[in-house]
């Protein structure tokens, strides 16, 4: 028999870790596809023409799929086969990836922003005449037919955006299942010491999906949208330029790929396990501890809650649920908790999904760049930040309040690096007309009618076009036409524009007065400075990552055992809903108010912002996030109080019977002492 229960032990050890690795692929998986959608936001920004307020709402609608069957998923989803729930989820996740790929295929060639300067004979080695070429500002600029213009725009598969919309979407759908019923799953099963450092090992594998994201994301940048189909020499733009669409369609079939894979497993999974060591646990009361304190720091109810193996039907199941619901949402530090965690997502959506834009714009980095720092320096700490945060609590057997200590102490040392970044920045990009005039003296007013000056009045150039060249001076001009040049030589990239008017006013006589194609570099001090944000950076991703697996230990031992698929699955629906879908949106139309150049559509009209006033656009970003986790930071203390009040009633109950009296007939007179002996509890039970 007892040959019999131990072979029963192993094979349920073995598939609560067949059950632990899969959790940890599905984690990698999903965070993989879902770090480089956030990699392509800018890719896709661009490819379709949209505003970042547009892409701020396609990068919610993974957030809209959660609400639409998040609820249910998590409640109903906890009695049915939830390993198998997961791996639908993962097909559907796979699906929504390569429906986001798909208007790749539908849409022509891109055709990027750029003047009448670039079209050249390939055979001529001198030919163009920028400042004198036959277009006017009235032919450029005018109002386009609106017939026409529909017609263009229809051709040129300019709402093929919805696609990507969707596709979004279904993703958020499929991602439903795997963390209220995988964790539920697999706290259900694990010794409660254990879940921890189980749930710690999860999320770091899971990091690795964002890094592995926004690598693939950088690479991508770097490689033309229409690589194999266009000749890449015709190409007059890199992958520094603010016109440039890198290969996103090619990433979403290499994700969906991913995450299909990552599926397989939960269709072999049992419904339900042998809860692991039980047989020990019943001879040793002292592993019964942790679950002595979770069932202790819940309110007092009912215990008629309890497991009952007998089938329930759907419609119970259904008359159920708004009951259970008043129940959760009576639990104040559950509320409280979802309160904190909603303030402090809305920062960090709206920080991770702008933060490439932000490094592009205010420190000059290339896209591609901006995206590789991010996933090769941020995202590691991060890994470390949880790992070590699930090991404090392991090694040191920490409790609720000690849990909570940690988590507040990490969020308030974030909080404070992060207030120092917003002082911490490079100056404007210098494009003439728009940062500064055209003799160098800082622009104080900035409209449409600045990029014409004496230098370039008799050129009749456009001034919707962006195509940005660099003059020796350092300084940026919007079109070689803007900048006042003559003459053009060479071809593609290496195009060279000569005898330039606006470049003279700035040169001595005999210096060089040509411009080439693309944006100056920053400054060269602006790299030492950059260097200092990302330190800063790095440091305070991996504090703000220690409080994580704490803060989510403090939820779950909050919770009633019957309702914890339910309290994880409404966590994730308020969160996504208020902290996923609105701040992407209203941080993109904060940021498009701080847009200096507009680009032009290929139908016209208005598309991408090419440049914004760096100044504007850092104060406005970084001065957002900061209110927002001040403010999660002052509800965290509050949170705390609060959960010290109710560790101090479970210590007076508890002593209360131990001296065989009722709980109620406490008196005054002990109250003072049982507070003290409370005290010195919690303080052994953060140093243990």
């Amino acid at each position: 028999m007892s040959v019999e229960s131990k072979k029963t032990r192993e094979a349920c050890c073995s598939k609560l870790k067949l059950f632990l690795a899969s959790m940890a692929f599905v984690y990698f998986s999903k965070a993989f596809c879902g770090a480089y959608m956030k990699s392509s936001i800018t890719q896709i920004e661009r490819r379709f023409d949209i505003p970042s307020s547009l892409i701020g709402v396609i990068d919610g609608s993974f957030e809209m799929g959660n609400l639409l069957v998040i609820a249910f998923v998590s409640y109903f989803g906890a009695k049915l086969h939830r390993p198998r729930l997961i791996g639908i989820g993962c097909l559907i996740m796979a699906v929504g990836s390569y429906l986001i790929a798909l208007p790749h295929f539908f849409q022509g060639e891109y055709k990027y922003e750029t003047s009448m300067s670039h079209s050249t004979a390939v055979n001529s080695s001198e030919s163009i005449l920028p400042c004198l070429s036959n277009s006017t500002i009235s032919d450029e600029d005018e109002t386009p037919d609106l017939a026409a213009q529909a017609a263009c725009e229809k051709a040129a598969g300019s709402s093929m955006w919805i696609y990507v919309f969707l596709g979004n979407m279904l993703r958020g759908i499929g991602e439903t299942p795997i963390m209220p019923l995988g964790v539920s799953y697999l706290d259900d099963f694990s010794k409660e010491e254990n879940t921890p450092f189980y749930l710690a090992c999860i999320h770091t594998v899971g990091i690795l999906g964002p890094m592995f994201g926004f690598m693939l994301g950088s690479y991508l940048a770097k490689i033309y949208v229409d690589v194999g189909s266009v000749d890449l020499d015709t190409i007059t733009i890199n992958y520094k330029d603010s016109r440039w669409v890198g290969a996103w369609w090619l990433g979403f079939i290499v994700t969906g790929t991913v995450v299909l894979f990552s599926g397989i497993p939960f269709w072999f999974l049992p419904k339900s396990l042998p809860k692991q060591g039980q047989e020990q646990n019943q001879n040793k009361s002292t592993e019964l501890t942790p679950t002595t304190e979770q069932e202790n720091f819940l309110p007092e109810e009912n215990q008629d809650h309890e497991e009952k193996e007998k089938p329930v039907t759907f419609k119970e199941l259904a008359k159920d649920f708004i009951p259970s619901l008043r129940r959760l949402f009576k639990n104040s530090i559950y509320s409280m908790m979802i309160l904190t965690y909603l303030v402090a997502v809305n920062g960090f959506i709206g920080m991770i999904t702008f933060k490439p834009k932000f490094l592009e714009q205010i420190y000059g980095q290339s896209a591609s760049r901006a995206i590789f720092l991010i996933g090769i320096l941020n995202l590691p700490a991060v890994a470390l930040g949880i790992i070590t945060g699930g090991f404090i609590l392991k090694r040191f057997k920490l409790g609720v309040i000690g849990a909570a200590r940690v988590s507040i102490s990490a969020s308030l040392g974030a909080f404070c690096l992060l207030a120092v970044q917003v002082f911490i920045h490079c100056d404007n990009s210098e494009v003439g007309g728009l940062t500064v005039t055209y003799q160098g003296a800082p622009h104080v007013s900035y409209n449409q009618q600045s990029l014409l000056s004496q230098c370039n009045m008799g050129c009749s150039c456009s001034m919707k076009h962006w195509d940005p060249v660099c003059a020796y001076n350092g300084l940026t001009y919007a079109s070689p036409c803007l900048a006042g040049c003559k003459t053009s030589s060479g071809i593609g990239k290496e195009m060279v524009f000569h005898n330039c008017t606006c470049v003279e006013e700035m040169m001595t006589p005999g210096m060089n007065t040509s411009t080439v194609l693309g944006q100056c570099p920053r400054r060269s001090n602006c790299e030492r400075i950059f260097k200092i944000y990302m330190v800063l950076s790095v440091v305070g991703s991996f504090i703000s990552a220690c409080g994580g697996t704490p803060g989510y230990i403090v939820l779950l031992r909050s919770i009633q055992q019957d309702l914890k698929s339910l309290a994880l699955g409404m966590q994730t629906l308020i969160v996504r809903t208020l902290g996923g879908i609105p701040p992407p949106i209203y941080f993109g139309a904060l940021i498009d108010r701080t847009c200096l150049k507009w680009g032009t559509k290929q139908c016209g009209g208005r598309g991408a912002c090419r440049l914004y006033d760096a100044n504007a656009f850092r104060m406005t970003f970084m001065g957002l996030i900061t209110g927002l986790y001040f403010l999660s930071n002052t509800l965290w203390g509050v949170l705390y109080v609060k959960l010290v009040r109710r560790q101090k009633k479970l210590a007076l109950r508890n002593q209360a019977k131990e001296n065989g009296t009722d709980g109620n007939n406490t008196g005054n007179g002990h109250a003072n002492v049982n507070i003290t002996q409370n005290k010195e509890e919690m303080n052994n039970e953060s140093t243990i």
